[in-house]
């Protein structure tokens, strides 16, 4: 068998998943024993001082015993995202008025709160 005759039995069906600088491909492949599994690869370009790119990939194997499970896991965590923070895209990136809240500092004042750390008293352990 050829490497072109394999290539073409091992991909199967493929969908690609563009995201501004990344790209998501899908790609259902064959083992040797004729099965299928899958692969997700994210690519992601980067661009070189001189305006030259190249880019980075990552793979991930993913067989049919692990379908469920990572599919179910997929879902509860990208909702558990989705409820806690919205699916509005907040980041410096893509907002170009966004601003981080800083926290606030407490005031002088909190000291006199009686769990503030500010109102405990020092003591030594020499003393005692």
């Amino acid at each position: 068998m050829s490497d072109r005759d394999y290539q073409e039995q091992e991909e199967i069906y493929s969908k690609v998943v563009r995201a501004g600088r990344r790209t998501y491909f899908f790609d259902v492949r064959s083992t040797k024993a004729d099965d299928y599994y899958l692969t997700i690869t994210e690519s992601k370009k980067f661009t070189n001082d001189d305006g030259s790119f190249h880019f980075k990939k990552h793979k991930i194997y993913l067989y049919k015993e692990d379908f469920a499970e990572f599919g179910e896991t997929l879902k509860d965590v990208t909702d558990y995202i989705i409820n806690e923070k919205g699916d509005e895209v907040i980041s410096e990136r893509h907002k170009t008025d966004f601003k981080k809240e800083e926290p606030a500092t407490p005031a002088a004042d909190d000291a006199t709160e009686p769990n503030h750390p500010a109102s405990f008293t020092n003591v030594d352990f020499d003393d005692i």
